[in-house]
């Protein structure tokens, strides 16, 4: 139930899954809960597939969401994953969002295509535009910009080729 009581609202309290998580040692961090009550959890790119595996264990059949976004210039950039347990019946599904953070200089993380298929283009899109590459997925390619594009165009850091402001056409 993704429903918060405002009175007893405690977003430093280790959700449900966060704990059962923890109770089969797996390594992550909760971040609390957004606006909604679903709760967040920060996981390391090299502990992400084993999380991804369990979680789906654990229920979280659809894969209703991933985005990326770069946190500051310079800074970390993260994959966000907002995923569902999809049942019979069900008018309010369980949620969780997962937010994977890794360097600019190395951006990897692993796909989790082959758990959630829904990941294909969406994965894809965080690559061309961000440059996070997701390994073992496997059309991993450029999907909104053409393959000559240099860059990543949504990192706050990117100058974009042959850019000339309007004070320098002077």
């Amino acid at each position: 139930m993704n429903t918060v009581d405002k009175a007893t609202f405690n977003p430093d309290m280790q959700g449900r899954i966060s704990a059962w998580l923890t109770k089969h040692k797996f390594s992550h961090r909760p971040l609390g809960y957004d606006y909604r009550g679903v709760e967040i959890l920060q996981v390391k790119s090299d502990e992400w597939l084993s999380i991804v595996v369990a979680l789906y264990a654990y229920g979280f059949n659809y894969l209703r969401l991933q985005c990326a976004y770069d946190a500051a210039p310079g800074g970390s950039l993260i994959s966000v994953y907002h995923l569902t347990q999809m049942r019979d019946q069900s008018h309010q599904p369980e949620e969780i969002c997962a937010k994977v953070f890794v360097s600019r200089t190395n951006p990897q993380i692993p796909s989790v295509y082959w758990v959630w298929k829904s990941a294909d283009f969406q994965e894809r899109e965080s690559y061309d535009m961000l440059g996070i590459t997701y390994w073992g997925h496997p059309y991993l390619r450029r999907i909104l910009m053409p393959e000559s594009w240099i860059g990543w165009p949504l990192r706050k850091d990117y100058v974009v080729p042959n850019f000339y402001e309007l004070q320098d056409a002077y």
